[in-house]
């Protein structure tokens, strides 16, 4: 028995949001010093030459990153590389302070082995962000930076929200993602047409003079023809890549007492829908468009179809939460073993490995 095995039952009776917030506080106490953080990378990390993946001019120790949403400020990013994870994407970072939804937002949903949230992109906003990666560095390992707008802005001043951010963080970032599918934010006007799209990649195109990769993260929830109408786009614009997918509306099957709350759904009970986007879409891209996969990764076996599947890189936030601070070691260690037993000498030999 693990000591988080110990300990999550006591952080399971707190509520949600509480136990995110103490856990991150506990992560960055961790980091304050050389020696603590030596001593979670002696524990945690897990380094092997099959599981590096270059991509976004970068080069990723491990496939396994930490989605947006665990660490929208910033505040543990070195924490996360000594737990042994390849990445990390911070956000949704929005261009001003923001309190988000009311609480309770957070929930657990144990039976399912999920969660749901409608946080509405509460954060520091962008200048605490910026000041804080200025202060602490950013980690050694790829920096991801998900890009959102206020609540409060319309569509118009939606675009000019990406610009600011873009313009204060994408110094700091080895890839940035535009969020423009959060089920948990109000739905003043369509954030994913095809016109609102083309104004906000024309925009930071003519922001981007550095040539920072950009991505998009798209919902699980669309119909195919809408998802593929979506990447076409992508494509028009020569973006580097897709997040697929964001968290779900739908509520099929679940069994816990939580499933009634409104919010997106993540963790195990749509691991198969967000395989089936990232296969869809790799089917209609040759596997020619990197695909970072998540949604119910929390194992060897469920990052690896994903991966085969035509995903190139894939995060995780609930199996974490699930999981326990070993849980990037015990993927990566697991990947490796599944590579070699199917005859594949790295993960990105082994990306769309079903589609063939």
């Amino acid at each position: 028995m693990t000591l988080y095995s110990r300990v999550r039952p006591l952080a399971f009776k707190l509520p949600a949001e509480t136990a995110h917030d103490l856990g991150k506080r506990t992560l960055r106490a961790a980091q304050s010093t050389w020696p603590t953080r030596r001593a979670l990378a002696a524990a945690y990390q897990y380094d092997h030459p099959a599981l590096e993946v270059d991509l976004f001019d970068s080069t990723f120790p491990n496939p396994v990153g930490i989605a947006a949403g665990f660490d929208k400020n910033a505040e543990v990013t070195h924490a996360l590389e000594a737990l042994g994870f390849g990445f990390v994407e911070i956000g949704t970072v929005t261009p001003y302070p923001q309190e988000g939804n009311d609480r309770p937002r957070l929930f657990r949903l144990r039976e399912d082995e999920g969660m749901i949230n409608r946080m509405g992109f509460n954060g520091q906003g962008m200048e605490a962000v910026k000041e804080r990666l200025e202060e602490d560095g950013t980690p050694d390992f790829p920096l991801g930076v998900n890009i959102g707008k206020m609540n409060s802005s319309t569509e118009r001043e939606a675009i000019e929200d990406y610009r600011r951010v873009f313009d204060r963080l994408s110094p700091f970032a080895d890839y940035v993602v535009v969020n423009v599918s959060c089920p948990n934010t109000p739905d003043e006007f369509d954030e994913a047409s095809p016109e609102h799209l083309r104004a906000i990649f024309e925009t930071l195109e003519a922001e981007n003079d550095e040539n920072v990769p950009m991505l998009v993260k798209i919902g699980p929830d669309e119909p195919e023809d809408a998802i593929l109408d979506l990447v076409d786009i992508v494509r028009e614009f020569g973006l580097d890549g897709i997040v697929a997918t964001n968290t779900s509306t739908t509520r099929e099957g679940l069994e816990s007492p939580a499933r009634e709350e409104w919010g997106g759904l993540s963790g195990d009970p749509i691991e198969d829908r967000s395989t089936d986007v990232i296969r869809t879409i790799a089917e209609h891209t040759d596997g020619e468009l990197p695909i970072v996969g998540v949604g119910g990764v929390d194992s060897a076996a469920s990052a690896y179809k994903k991966i085969r599947a035509g995903a190139s890189l894939v995060q995780l936030y609930t199996g974490f939460v699930y999981e326990g601070p070993s849980t990037a070691e015990r993927i990566n260690r697991g990947l490796v073993d599944l590579l070699e037993r199917d005859g594949f000498s790295s993960v990105e030999a082994a990306v769309g490995a079903d589609l063939e």
